[in-house]
């Protein structure tokens, strides 16, 4: 497992996204052949077999760990880029910017924004994902770890 190297606060969000950072990054190293976590449930004790019928496999969760690191690694893409990866329309986006432009003149309307409160209720759910995320990191590399005996 890598060590953090930077200090912040235990709750500070820096540190919860070092930790899930270094997580899915052990995870990759350990996670030899990704292929093994195809079918395999995460509440499964017994390998493979059946768990809550549309429930995403553990090579689910391995690749949508992996896929959010990079984004909190390294930002998120600009806002074009993002657009342009959507397959979204025309229509779709005129909708968007309509509704955007309806929200901000409500709020004018109704008098200042509570930013404070918007901003919390955001960290806080932001801080809440990490940590839930770290902990499926943790679960994904040890149910690999059982089902090819590395058990430490």
């Amino acid at each position: 497992m890598q060590v953090l190297t930077k200090r912040y606060p235990k709750n500070c969000l820096l540190t919860v996204m070092d930790r899930y950072s270094a997580e899915v990054r052990n995870m990759e190293q350990v996670v030899m052949i990704p292929s093994l976590l195809r079918d395999v449930q995460l509440g499964n004790h017994g390998g493979q077999g059946q768990g809550q019928a549309g429930a995403p496999d553990l090579y689910t969760y391995f690749t949508m760990l992996k896929t959010i690191r990079v984004d909190v690694d390294h930002g998120l893409l600009l806002r074009e880029e993002c657009q342009a990866k959507m397959a979204g329309s025309e229509a779709d986006e005129a909708e968007n910017e309509a509704a955007e432009t309806e929200e901000a003149e409500d709020g004018r309307a109704s008098g200042e924004l509570d930013l404070e409160a918007q901003f919390h209720l955001h960290f806080s759910s932001l801080h809440h994902i990490l940590t839930h995320l770290t902990l499926r990191a943790q679960e994904v590399t040890r149910k690999y770890q059982e089902m090819t005996g590395q058990v430490q």
